[in-house]
């Protein structure tokens, strides 16, 4: 029988590690390496399935916050290093992690990256923002006009204390951003491992430290330069504009790789908009509604007559019911529903990537009054998480 446990010293946190990338296909980290780990496993928050006294499955989660339609923060759960060792698969072990999980996660909502799209709509996340990888190309690239502000290179040192900092300042600006913790900074400012060779760069406007881009630079056989820009935050369009001019201005770059936002105006900043393709549109966040009524009420709405909403949900049943949203919100309600949806769709349409009629003409939901819903739930911007986890 399946047992899940809360892991607690070092030495599970490695085992958990060493069984999560090996269910990934992965090598196993160096002692160096795993010292850069380890601080990124949080007591309490680390779960482990066993059968016996083998470990079979691993899971994760880090606590945070999230920006939800509207601009409110709530707390946020990133949920990360979900694995099940090759030999137990399918014998629910994954199941039985994510109930236990899900459960017991103080957050209302959480988040993850899917390293397959068939595996967690059963446990109620929904594919709830997409991203962009775009392509420039750097010998074309012409931004006309002069930088408003002034950039400047910082050392390791310098941007492991301030780049932190900007971040928690202005890093969480759309729907679907993430606060970042501890763990996540140390392992992404590591000079041996993530931020080798890594160059930052901090815009200063008017108002101080209102920008930042970190990027690395790689060279092929045919000695091309490509740019992977890797992070990237602002406050404002001068901010934005300013770091674009420095980093299509150095000398040597053959192309600048980037993810961004479906809706990043970026195209509009060149003389010629060819000089940026899309190479890719993928799936980013996939969102799980842990608290519904929590959750709905969090958000704002857009302009539309109220909708009442019927939520099936197999894993929280706590979350079925009906709720009545409108613009001014949304409660629980006896009523009849308009539309019937399951939580993982839901998840699907909180942040407006997803527009209910979509989901209606592929006959993923019944109901009615779609385009009702599809208003309420519309966001003014695209949902992105720029924080890798």
């Amino acid at each position: 029988m399946t047992e899940i446990r809360v892991l607690t010293d070092e030495s599970q946190y490695r085992a958990h590690s060493t069984l999560f990338r090996r269910a990934m296909h992965w090598g196993l980290p160096t002692d160096e390496q795993w010292s850069v780990v380890l601080p990124s496993y949080e007591p309490g928050r680390v779960l482990a399935a066993f059968e016996g006294d083998e470990m079979v499955g691993t899971t994760q989660s880090f606590g945070g916050t999230m920006v939800v339609p509207g601009g409110a923060v709530v707390p946020h759960a990133a949920v990360s290093r979900v694995g099940v060792r090759p030999d137990y698969t399918r014998r629910g072990v994954l199941s039985a992690l994510m109930r236990e999980q899900l459960s017991t996660l103080a957050e209302p909502v959480a988040t993850l990256r899917a390293s397959e799209g068939r595996i967690y709509g059963r446990f109620g996340y929904g594919m709830a923002g997409r991203v962009r990888f775009l392509r420039i190309d750097a010998r074309k690239a012409v931004i006309p006009g002069s930088p408003t502000g002034q950039v400047r290179m910082v050392d390791p040192d310098t941007s492991d204390k301030l780049l932190p900092e900007l971040h928690a300042e202005f890093g969480q600006d759309r729907p679907g951003q993430i606060s970042r913790w501890p763990g996540w900074w140390a392992r992404a400012l590591d000079r041996k491992t993530e931020a080798e060779n890594r160059v930052m760069i901090v815009h200063s406007g008017s108002d101080g430290d209102d920008g930042y881009v970190c990027y690395k630079v790689s060279e092929d056989k045919d000695f091309k330069h490509y740019m992977e820009v890797q992070d990237f935050a602002w406050a404002n369009a001068h901010a934005w504009r300013d770091l674009w001019i420095y980093l299509t201005r150095l000398d040597l770059i053959d192309e600048i790789n980037v993810d961004a936002a479906l809706d990043d105006p970026l195209h509009w900043l060149f003389e010629d908009p060819r000089v940026v393709s899309t190479k890719d549109v993928y799936d980013q966040i996939w969102l799980r509604l842990v608290d519904v009524p929590r959750m709905l009420a969090a958000r704002t709405y857009g302009s539309a007559d109220p909708v009442v909403i019927e939520v099936r949900d197999t894993l929280l049943p706590a979350n079925d019911g009906c709720y009545r949203v409108s613009p001014d919100g949304a409660e629980r309600v006896e009523a009849q529903p308009d539309i019937t949806i399951p939580a993982d769709l839901l998840g699907a349409v909180y942040l407006g990537d997803t527009r209910f009629s979509d989901l209606a003409a592929a006959k993923r939901i019944e109901g009615s009054r779609f385009d009702e819903a599809d208003a309420l739930f519309a966001g003014s911007v695209a949902p992105l998480c720029s924080t890798f986890f």
